[in-house]
């Protein structure tokens, strides 16, 4: 049936999809709105195979049942949905490229806190597995601004949590097992059989924190069932509605159980925590913190022993805010790197074209070419893979690292929350310096460059400008001004700030007073404490 309806105006897709408080998604026609402006900019819809699912946040059966009435009416002609309704973002991106799929719709606001208060998000992945571009979420956008109608089925609810296939007005659902395929894709990438006899080892203890969040199924099955990780050492293994009341988000703040074991006189050896939808991930050892960038960097330097890399890379990449430790080690290694503005579907081009098989960026994500979305088990496999081949410490492995390739000390702060009228003084203060500052000594160091990134994509020349305001100086450091895009209250903003050290004397020292000098600039640049009212950072990391 064909239901009226009215335009939203605040229905433009962010760095990741849409993200509201789930107050807003409930309200009438708000999400049907928003399904119709995705279908009607495919063309190719009709008969047409989607995978649907979402991290389990509360709100999300609800509005499965609503896409799936909505999909039958705008004759779809299959729908893949994880089991309960649950499928891990790159558990989505694999269905997607294994089944030859139109693209998906994938339900999560990610790292964001859930509940009935919380936030809920929808984001439409494209037929390579990946986040959707800029000119089509501009399209929905344009479209959502002029919907009058939108087509929906009555139907009873269709069960979520019986695997099985059923007919709908013609269309298929298919309710399948939400991690099987993924786990056999990570076994077909990493060497089991060598992480498994790591595990058994007495002295090599690990934990793994699901965050109550989507990850938990994947885990127990991967870590668990084919690795034999004991139960206990999988903490918060079972998906909730509202994430325990926590915040799933994989960082040193939100992570507090495992970071107490980690870094306790009983620490295990490895530790790692994954996200809401499951495409972060944070990697731990013993008293030691692995900062996503040095990660990113660890991973390329020692591809080749995994053996879905054995080959080696064809690039790497990274988000421009990210620090540039990969960038020492693609030059090590004679490889191309990239740098992009945040956000995975920049990385999606880069991949497809066979110019890249490592990606990642600052914000806890790693991924490669086996799917088009950041993932995080498939890291921590990764990191287990290498560490069972080279039967080294974390802390040794990174020391030894540093030891190579310098150490990147990088540090990012948060500003949550900000009301935006004063996010944007910030803005336009930092813009109204930019073109005066090369040359400028600050606190000892030169600026060499001032600018607003801006990315020309190698593969289709397209350009994203706007980027985030960059203040590079002439001794390789770093400070770098952006707003995030995946808050849904207020403005989040976030300060980065790098140093590359090449001295081995000087690779143990505490971040926050290396980098004290260029925090302080930075402070003088953006007078953050004036106009954001903050005296500190509500998130460091």
């Amino acid at each position: 049936m064909l239901l009226k309806t009215t335009p939203f105006s605040d229905q433009k897709p962010g760095t990741s999809g849409l993200r509201k408080q789930v107050t807003r998604f409930q309200e009438p026609n708000y999400l049907p709105n928003f399904i119709q402006s995705i279908f009607n900019c495919l063309p190719d819809l009709k008969g047409a195979t989607l995978v649907v699912g979402g991290d389990g946040r509360f709100y999300n059966r609800e509005a499965i049942q609503i896409i799936i009435s909505m999909a039958a009416a705008n004759q779809v002609g299959k729908l893949l949905i994880g089991q309960s309704g649950v499928l891990s973002t790159p558990a989505v991106s694999h269905l997607i490229r294994s089944n030859n799929a139109l693209g998906g719709i994938i339900l999560s606001a990610s790292h964001n806190p859930g509940g009935p208060d919380g936030d809920f998000g929808v984001k439409y992945n494209a037929s390579n597995g990946g986040p959707a571009p800029e000119s089509f979420t501009d399209a929905v956008f344009k479209v959502s601004q002029n919907i009058e109608s939108y087509e929906i089925a009555d139907n009873d609810p269709v069960d979520l949590e019986t695997k099985s296939t059923t007919e709908l007005d013609g269309m298929i659902v298919e309710i399948v097992d939400s991690v099987s395929d993924y786990a056999d894709l990570m076994e077909s990438i990493f060497d089991f059989d060598k992480i498994r006899d790591l595990i058994s080892q007495s002295d090599f203890k690990l934990c793994f924190d699901a965050m109550s969040a989507v990850t938990g199924p994947y885990a127990k099955e991967i870590l668990g069932n084919r690795l034999g990780v004991q139960a206990e050492n999988i903490i918060r293994a079972e998906p909730l509605e509202d994430f325990g009341g926590g915040h799933p988000d994989p960082n040193l703040a939100h992570a507090k159980e495992l970071v107490e074991r980690m870094f306790s006189d009983q620490a295990p050896a490895f530790g790692a925590a994954s996200d809401g939808d499951g495409d972060r991930n944070m990697i731990l050892g013993a008293n030691c913190y692995v900062t996503p960038s040095d990660s990113l960097a660890i991973l390329a330097a020692n591809a080749q022993l995994v053996p879905g890399y054995k080959d080696g890379l064809a690039g790497v990449a990274r988000s421009m805010p990210t620090s540039q430790a990969v960038d020492r080690v693609a030059e090590a290694l004679s490889l191309k790197c990239f740098e992009t503005p945040t956000g995975w579907k920049f990385f999606g081009n880069l991949l497809d074209d066979g110019r890249i098989t490592l990606c990642g960026e600052e914000s806890f994500g790693t991924g490669s070419d086996h799917v088009r979305e950041k993932d995080g088990l498939w890291a921590v496999l990764f990191w287990l893979n290498i560490l069972a081949v080279k039967q080294q410490s974390v802390s040794d492995l990174v020391m030894d690292h540093w030891k190579h390739f310098g150490r990147n000390y990088y540090t990012r702060h948060d500003y949550e929350g900000i009301e935006t009228s004063r996010a944007d003084e910030v803005f336009n203060l930092l813009e109204s310096k930019l073109a005066d500052s090369a040359g400028k000594v600050m606190s000892g160091r030169t600026i060499k460059k001032a600018d607003n990134f801006a990315y020309n994509d190698p593969v289709d020349s397209s350009v994203s400008s706007n980027q985030g305001i960059r203040f590079l100086f002439e001794d390789g450091a770093r400070i770098i001004f952006r707003k995030s895009g995946t808050g849904t209250s207020g403005a989040t903003l976030r300060l980065y700030v790098e140093h590359f050290e090449s001295d081995p004397t000087r690779f143990e020292l505490d971040t926050q007073q290396v980098l004290k000098d260029l925090l302080n600039i930075a402070e003088e640049l953006a007078q953050l404490t004036t106009l954001t009212g903050r005296e500190k950072a509500d998130v460091i990391t």
